[in-house]
C-alpha cells in the first residue's frame, strides 16, 4: 500500500470529524499562523494541508496573498474543496494531491519562481521520509524564504504516563515524533544552509521552529 493510499485509508471516515477533534491536541497551530511573516503578493505553501483548516484562515486574513496546499490524501482534500466552494476562495487558494517529496513549484502549481514561505503543521510526524520532504521544500523555497514547522515535541517536562499514552494513541494513526528533527535542522544551520530558531510550547508538548534559507 502506498503512502497516499494509507492516508486515504486512515482518513476516509475521520475526515468528517477531523477539524472538531484535532483542535484539542494539535496545539500551537494558530501560534504558527500568527507568526508567519506574510506580505501582499507572496506565494505561501502548506505541506500536508489536510482539510484546508489553516489555509482557509490565512486566505481570509490576507486578501492580497496567494496560497497553495499539497496533501497525500485525496479524502482530506475532498473536505477542503467543499470548504472552498462554500466561501468562494478558490481564486487565491490552489490545492493539489501529491507527496511532499514530489513537490515542485513549477510542475505542480505552474509558478515561475519558488515559494516565499512553506510550512508544515503537524504533518512532519506523518511523513515517512521526512528528511527528503524538508530537503525538497528547501529546494522549492526562495533565498531568504521561511520554512516553518509545528509538530509534536518530546514532552520532556510532562508526566511520563502522559507521554506513553499519547505515543500509543498516535501510533494508531501512523503519527510519530522523531527526536532527530531538531538535530537535523541544527545540522543544516551548521552547514550554512540557513538560520534556525525554535522553541518548545505547552511544556514541550509542541515544537515550533522556523528556518530561514540562506543558500
Amino acid at each position: 500500500m502506498s503512502h497516499a493510499e494509507k492516508m486515504d485509508h486512515i482518513y476516509r471516515y475521520q475526515r468528517y470529524i477531523y477539524d472538531i477533534t484535532r483542535k484539542y491536541f494539535l496545539l500551537g497551530r494558530d501560534s504558527l499562523l500568527d507568526r508567519l511573516p506574510i506580505q501582499p503578493n507572496q506565494h505561501i505553501l502548506e505541506v500536508g494541508c489536510g482539510t484546508g483548516r489553516n489555509l482557509v484562515k490565512l486566505v481570509q486574513r490576507y486578501p492580497e496573498t496567494y496560497f497553495y496546499g499539497v496533501d497525500a490524501s485525496q479524502e482530506m482534500l475532498t473536505v477542503a474543496y467543499h470548504k472552498l466552494k462554500s466561501i468562494d476562495l478558490s481564486t487565491r487558494l490552489i490545492l493539489k494531491q501529491g507527496l511532499a517529496e514530489e513537490l515542485h513549484y513549477s510542475q505542480m502549481f505552474g509558478l515561475d519562481k519558488p515559494f516565499d514561505c512553506i510550512f508544515f503543521s503537524y504533518t512532519l510526524s506523518m511523513i515517512p521520509h521526512w528528511q527528503l520532504a524538508i530537503e525538497t521544500s528547501l529546494q522549492n523555497l526562495k533565498v531568504n524564504g521561511k520554512l516553518y514547522v509545528v509538530d509534536f515535541f518530546d514532552q520532556a517536562t510532562l508526566p511520563v504516563w502522559f507521554h506513553k499514552i499519547l505515543t500509543r494513541w498516535l501510533d494508531l494513526f501512523n503519527v510519530h515524533y522523531d527526536p532527530a528533527w531538531l538535530p537535523y535542522f541544527e545540522s543544516l544551520e551548521q552547514q550554512g544552509i540557513g538560520d534556525l530558531e525554535h522553541q518548545g510550547l505547552f511544556q514541550r508538548y509542541t515544537l515550533l521552529l522556523h528556518f530561514t534559507k540562506k543558500a
